[in-house]
């Protein structure tokens, strides 16, 4: 298992049609200066990892660190079902007045069963986050982990959503009106909040919620 730089780029590149660093540049959208400084630190922007991972359905264990499989299926067909590692972001979830904790630094990984995650979605595309506050209660309560799907962005009325507005980042439940996006709070203590005209152009939809745990003390 190596970690750092030139091995990132390696297994990326025997995975994917990506051949040097300009095209890598492309995939994520950023400039040279950006590649040529991370080859120079010898480190990978967790967001890297998990951008790439979601485009081209590679495990983001085996892509940061070499562990594991390269593809999630790959994992399923060595070892039956199996169990998948689904990163957890430091960006923590505000079910009150919003977090400004937005980073998207991975802490460690969690391991789902890999038939289990399939039926919900593409795994790809699945990171977990921390909820803080108690607007949400009693569905979600503050210490409890969400596993989101980030590629689930549409709204589905009443469901819950990661959503960012500017840099605070809250879990809601969602309604969209023509023009008009409510963020509701199950805790009726909480007002609901409307965004509409320019409002909507600082908000982004981060991911569908489909799963919680609680640790109970």
């Amino acid at each position: 298992m190596k970690n750092g730089f030139d091995a990132f780029f390696s297994r990326l590149c025997a995975q994917t049609d990506i051949g040097n660093q300009a095209q890598l540049a492309r995939e994520l959208d950023v400039g040279r200066a950006a590649v040529s400084l991370a080859k120079r630190k010898d480190t990978v922007p967790p967001r890297w990892i998990l951008d790439l991972s979601a485009k081209y359905g590679l495990n983001p264990l085996w892509l940061e660190q070499g562990r594991g499989f390269p593809r999630p299926e790959a994992a399923g067909e060595a070892e039956g079902p199996g169990y998948l590692e689904v990163p957890k972001v430091r960006a923590r979830l505000s079910a009150g007045g919003g977090s400004f904790e937005t980073e998207s630094q991975v802490e460690g990984y969690y391991s789902f069963r890999s038939d289990w995650l399939r039926t919900r979605g593409n795994p790809a595309n699945m990171v977990l986050m921390e909820v803080v506050g108690n607007s949400m209660e009693p569905e979600l309560k503050e210490g409890d982990m969400v596993l989101i799907d980030e590629s689930r962005s549409d709204v589905l009325s009443g469901s819950i959503y990661a959503v960012g507005v500017e840099d605070t980042v809250m879990v809601k439940r969602v309604e969209r009106l023509p023009g008009t996006l409510v963020l509701r709070s199950d805790n009726v203590d909480y007002s609901p909040i409307h965004l509409s005209g320019d409002e909507l152009d600082n908000v982004r939809v981060i991911g569908k919620v489909l799963w919680s745990s609680r640790e109970y003390r």
